[in-house]
């Protein structure tokens, strides 16, 4: 034997060497990365009235419109399984039993009657039961009247506004928006926590065994109100109104996501719903509106510098930030702020933009907001940061400004 034979024998002996002592190593390293993921998988559990850790199935009905979409979920899917074993059963069962191997051979024809007439008349009859069985559900669905609550559901990108429109609660209206604590998990990608991108900081509060109506419309984009627990889901379209109902038959919080993609933030645009007992509903309705009325704002007061940047800065957290970013910098599509010169110069511009929108819609309207907040906003982007214009807008020029 030579000896380049030699070496590449004790070349190839070293390698099979390492490659086993690389595997152990290996072998630890996935182990680490199975333990922690089997650590964070332990740390969340199921979350009441929300998802469920590795669910397969619907959420826990909370109302009797959620227990019958359930039931007809389970009748469908059982439909579907017959038709699926049945089909598949008689194909793999004739591949099996008549082929070529054993001694068969096709048969030529080009038609049969009764076989188009089976399989056209089969079907149409399992449609028409499926849809029997869900015509009462369906129907019911669609029935609003007799509502003991009418609230709207308003989307704006990306968040909601919810006004009690008749019944208990009758004037009460506020902006339900993602907690800036789980925006900054996800930005930091830590999540912790049952309810993840699914707290708010106002949820919709509505009393139990009462029948609720849902008025849904839109700012911007189509978005779309759905809470699985409670059996709702209604698409939210600009300039259109559409309405559903539920009746939640037990207390609780429930948990709901906007399911119609609409835009960058859509991951970020979660329902609350809270479901009290009558006195416990009374007593938030009192609560809410001494709230609302102790943070009216006299529309003919004059604000200093010091106090609209205050409230501006609240204002800005609350609905700029997410997009804008807490320095003011945007990103990408996103234009800063800091160093802006619209933002430095005359407050027309600024005021028209926060009000009517720009760029198609990547910068949403904000007329939602009240002349004061708009006023303290725009005042606070002119005085931070770098910008330090010393301006300061007072709500009166906002309020001339809306069309």
């Amino acid at each position: 034997m030579e000896s380049s034979d030699l070496n590449d024998i004790q070349a190839s002996a070293n390698e099979t060497a390492e490659g086993f002592t690389a595997r152990p190593r290996l072998a630890q390293a996935l182990a680490a990365v199975l333990l922690l993921s089997a650590g964070a998988a332990q740390a969340v559990e199921d979350l009441a009235g929300g998802p469920g850790v590795r669910q397969l199935n619907l959420q826990p009905a909370a109302t009797r419109i959620a227990v019958e979409q359930y039931s007809l979920h389970n009748v469908v899917m059982l439909i579907c399984l017959v038709i699926f074993v049945g089909v598949f059963g008689v194909m793999f069962w004739s591949i099996l039993k008549h082929r070529k191997s054993l001694g068969h051979k096709a048969a030529n024809f080009h038609e049969s009657v009764t076989v188009e007439i089976a399989w056209t008349v089969v079907p149409f009859l399992i449609i028409i039961l499926m849809g029997a069985l869900a015509t009462r559900t369906v129907v019911a669905m669609k029935d609003t009247t007799n509502a003991d609550l009418t609230i709207k559901a308003t989307g704006y990108q990306w968040k909601w506004g919810y006004d009690y429109l008749q019944g208990e609660g009758e004037g009460i209206a506020f902006l339900s928006t993602l907690d800036p604590r789980h925006r900054q998990m996800s930005d930091a990608g830590r999540p912790e926590g049952n309810d993840y991108l699914l707290r708010v900081d106002n949820p919709l509060v509505v009393p139990v065994q009462r029948k609720v109506r849902i008025v849904t419309t839109a700012n911007d984009v189509i978005h779309a109100w759905g809470v699985p627990a409670l059996g709702v889901k209604q698409d939210a379209i600009p300039g259109f109104v559409r309405d559903t109902w539920f009746r939640a038959e037990r207390t609780g919080d429930f948990y709901g996501q906007c399911v119609e993609l609409c835009g960058k933030e859509h991951a970020y645009m979660p329902i609350h719903v809270k479901v009290l007992g009558a006195a416990d509903y009374a007593a938030w309705v009192q609560a809410k509106k001494r709230e609302m009325a102790a943070a009216a704002d006299d529309p003919s007061r004059t604000w200093t510098l010091a106090e609209l940047v205050t409230r501006g800065e609240q204002v800005y957290a609350a609905n700029c930030a997410a997009c804008h970013r807490p320095d003011g910098k945007g990103g990408g599509p996103i234009k800063p702020l800091d160093g802006s010169a619209i933002v430095r110069n005359e407050p027309a511009r600024q005021i028209d933009i926060v009000l009517q929108g720009a760029a198609n819609g990547a910068m949403p309207s904000w007329k939602v907001l009240s002349d004061t907040e708009i006023a303290a906003v725009v005042t606070f982007t002119k005085n931070a940061w770098s910008n330090q214009t010393g301006a300061l807008v007072q709500p009166a020029q906002v309020a001339q400004a809306r069309p």
